[in-house]
């Protein structure tokens, strides 16, 4: 892409608030950009081939958006933490096996996008961020929900497509969250704790492509409740 391109996208960029430069073969993160990062609102980079993302991410302090999609990044720097502002992240398709430690420091954010990854692990650090509301944390290899989770404040957890087999049973102490969702896992039946049913805030469970036929959560004990919150929430919105 030449820098004729680059710079008609800058000037936009400067006039609006928003970079947006997507599917252009990008190799690394335009370090032009640093120049708007003090009125950049937005920036949309999806579908380029870059690898990392540089340190100076953190100069960028009224960014709201950060969308990376479909890049080749398999590691994100510390300085990410710094961008008090980000309220939506969006990651998916990229090569990401953790997290940084600052991630927990994202104190504004409430949509984090981190489907097709490579995490074995949930991100403790998501249980740091007060104001979360939607996580997508399917398509990776997650084998576990931990006791951790508790902490979490989201209103909707997506881990579909993981190879989940345990989940602790504080996940019902979750203070929002409603909706989980848990499709095309390794869960057996005996491992959907009790709680979830009986004693959360949880309106909807999806199991579906689990090593057990969905309707044998009917038999579980606090099914009943389950479906309670759950028919209140389809009247709700009905």
């Amino acid at each position: 892409m030449g820098n004729s391109a680059l710079k008609a996208h800058m000037e936009t960029a400067q006039k609006t608030g928003v970079f947006q430069l997507t599917g252009k073969g990008l190799n690394e993160f335009p370090m032009d950009l640093q120049r708007l990062s003090a009125n950049l609102r937005m920036v949309d980079l999806s579908g380029n081939k870059m690898e990392t993302l540089p340190s100076v991410i953190g100069q960028f302090s009224v960014l709201k958006s950060l969308t990376l999609n479909g890049n080749r990044l398999a590691v994100l720097p510390e300085e990410l933490g710094k961008l008090k502002k980000l309220e939506n992240l969006h990651l998916n398709g990229n090569s990401l096996k953790n997290l940084p430690s600052s991630f927990g420091q994202l104190a504004a954010l409430k949509t984090l996008s981190l489907s097709g990854n490579r995490l074995k692990e949930f991100p403790l650090q998501l249980c740091q961020l007060r104001h979360l509301d939607v996580v997508d944390l399917s398509k990776n290899k997650i084998q576990r929900l931990p006791d951790e989770l508790e902490q979490l404040q989201a209103i909707e957890l997506n881990v579909n497509q993981n190879q989940v087999s345990q989940i602790s049973p504080h996940i019902s102490r979750c203070p929002r969250l409603k909706v989980l969702r848990l499709e095309e896992n390794c869960l057996e039946i005996s491992m959907i704790p009790n709680s979830i049913l009986a004693d959360s805030q949880i309106s909807l469970l999806a199991v579906e492509g689990n090593l057990f036929e969905v309707r044998k959560i009917q038999d579980l004990e606090g099914y009943d409740k389950y479906m309670e919150r759950f028919t209140a929430t389809k009247k709700k919105f009905a």
